[in-house]
């Protein structure tokens, strides 16, 4: 059973150095001088709860509050940044009170990890003062964006942004990360060629395509990951139909035999007939949007090279059926494993666990020693480098679990989940739905609903209040005659448009009619969500 593998990795977890290396969006070797700050116990926090590891995750999140501080001179990667520590972070916040954490009056609308995470992702906002708005790559911490910085990005670099900093806002209130993030997805749009593609890297100050192949793989991957699971997260249709927009180019352009290559992005020739290993998260991707026969045939590919090596080298030449020269290592990566979890969960087909067990069985056998698991350096002799990425414990054994874990709480279909009360109204947390974040940090798209209230909403139930109110005014036998200032006004409340002076200007502002959401199940009419007391409980979809 894989288990004998996955469960010592959760107490292995906590006990990693701080400061693992990790290479880029584009699949570059990392810089130490991007990852001197800690971020392995950060990474691997919640995967130590998916594990069943409560103890371990209790420690870890006291020993953060303790050690970690982002006030520090170095240059960090804006882009791992983003998915490790805030996604890490913010993860870990929604689930510290199922992980038996105390937790704060507010929660989640407050929170050590939640302001650990605002901070974090505070260092990062200078990298987006750009004329385009689209970010640089690399941010001092300290100082910002150092002088002379490379306004040369990749793809994914840009717009890999949605999913934490979404949530972010929702969580603290404050607008402006969703607003970059936004941004950034929308420049990237507008810079696609005639044909409908996107390059590889672009130049953040003039907007001009630096690197002009189109792919699904390195340096592109996580932005057509972001427009699904933002589309989900914050069910937005903008974000789907520009998603499946760039799916009929990929498709006219790119595929050939349920593979995937790359062309030219305004000529749509082929430049590099090659697999690299980051793109096997296409098929799980695929999966999201129901597109379940073609996500198979595509994994089904990329599972054959799997077989051949024992893992999959970072890149594999097609025609040649063999690995590419300098580019036959496997760090462990969880892309494939993804996938198969993903296409497991919709067709419950067995080669899915076959896989899974192949894994295990490749990672304990060629990679286990006796600190860790290491890199494979070359697949064709299993030789070892001395690394471990910290995406091996992010995402390769949280995947792994997972796929033999059904009974797991990330897989809830909405039996079970918490209320709870929060500053403004009861919100709905742990029903299920994650949207995991590129590195594999599960969030609950419900929490996103627990700090806020639609203006729709609060209009809805402004009107309602004033109604019930008014009614039981004027019907109370105890009302004076001499009362001449007009129908009773719910008392005013800070940050909300409850308060009377401003109601009228609300009202103008009021859309004719609400529609629901795309990717959303029609929810109950809002006035069957209002309970005893006046509490509305949130639609949690």
């Amino acid at each position: 059973m894989p288990f004998r593998l996955l469960i010592p990795l959760g107490l292995l977890c906590a006990l990693l150095p701080l400061h693992h290396g990790a290479p880029g969006p584009d699949g570059s070797a990392p810089d130490p001088a991007h990852y001197s700050f800690s971020l392995t116990l950060i990474d691997a926090l919640d995967t130590l709860l998916i594990l069943g590891n409560v103890s371990e995750f209790q420690r870890v999140v006291e020993v953060l509050q303790d050690s970690v501080d982002f006030d520090i001179d170095v240059n960090a990667s804006v882009f791992e940044t983003n998915i490790r520590v805030v996604g890490g972070l913010l993860s870990a916040h929604l689930l510290s009170k199922k992980a038996g954490v105390e937790v704060e009056a507010g929660w989640p609308c407050s929170g050590p990890l939640l302001r650990m995470a605002e901070e974090a992702a505070r260092k990062l906002l200078p990298a987006f003062q750009t004329p385009t708005g689209m970010p640089y790559g690399t941010v001092n911490l300290l100082h910002g964006v150092n002088p002379g910085e490379t306004p040369v990005t990749c793809t994914a670099g840009i717009g890999t942004f949605i999913v934490e900093f979404a949530t972010l806002s929702s969580l603290t209130g404050d607008p402006v990360f969703e607003d970059v993030a936004r941004v950034a997805l929308m420049r990237l749009w507008e810079s696609r060629s005639d044909i409908g593609l996107v390059g590889n890297h672009i130049d953040v100050l003039t907007g001009k395509w630096v690197a002009q192949d189109a792919g699904i793989g390195a340096g592109v991957d996580s932005y057509f990951e972001y427009l699904v699971k933002g589309a989900i997260l914050l069910q937005d249709k903008k974000l789907m139909a520009m998603f499946l927009e760039y799916n009929k180019a990929i498709r006219n352009y790119t595929r050939f035999d349920d593979w995937y290559l790359w062309v030219q992005m305004y000529k749509g020739t082929v430049s590099m007939p090659v697999f690299q290993s980051l793109e096997a998260y296409w098929p799980g991707l695929q999966s999201l949007i129901g597109d379940i026969d073609n996500a198979m045939r595509t994994f089904l590919n990329y599972y054959t090279v799997w077989k051949q090596f024992g893992g999959l080298p970072e890149f594999y030449n097609i025609p040649q059926g063999y690995t590419v020269e300098k580019r036959e290592g496997y760090p462990l990566r969880p892309e494939l494993i993804e996938s198969a979890m993903y296409l497991y969960r919709a067709t419950g087909d067995p080669t899915l666990l076959e896989l899974g067990r192949d894994a295990v069985e490749s990672i304990e056998k060629i990679s286990k020693v006796e600190c860790g698991f290491a890199t494979i350096k070359d697949l064709r002799d299993h030789k070892l480098d001395n690394r471990m990425e910290s995406f091996f414990l992010a995402e390769t054994v949280k995947y792994l679990y997972l796929l033999f874990d059904p009974t797991n709480f990330i897989h809830n279909n909405g039996s079970t989940f918490d209320a709870v009360i929060t500053p403004y109204g009861e919100c709905i947390l742990g029903a299920g739905g994650y949207i995991f974040n590129t590195e594999a940090h599960p969030i609950d798209p419900a929490a996103l609903h627990c700090c806020q209230r639609l203006k729709e909403e609060q209009w809805e139930v402004e009107d309602l209040m004033r109604e019930f109110y008014s009614l039981k005014w004027s019907r109370s036998k105890f009302q004076k005659k001499t009362v001449s200032s007009g129908p009773w006004e719910p008392p005013a409340r800070p940050g909300t448009l409850f308060s009377p002076e401003n109601h009228d200007q609300a009202r103008e502002r009021k859309p004719a009619k609400q529609k629901v959401p795309l990717l959303s199940c029609p929810s109950q009419p809002f006035t069957s969500k209002l309970a005893l007391l006046g509490q509305v409980f949130l639609d949690s979809s």
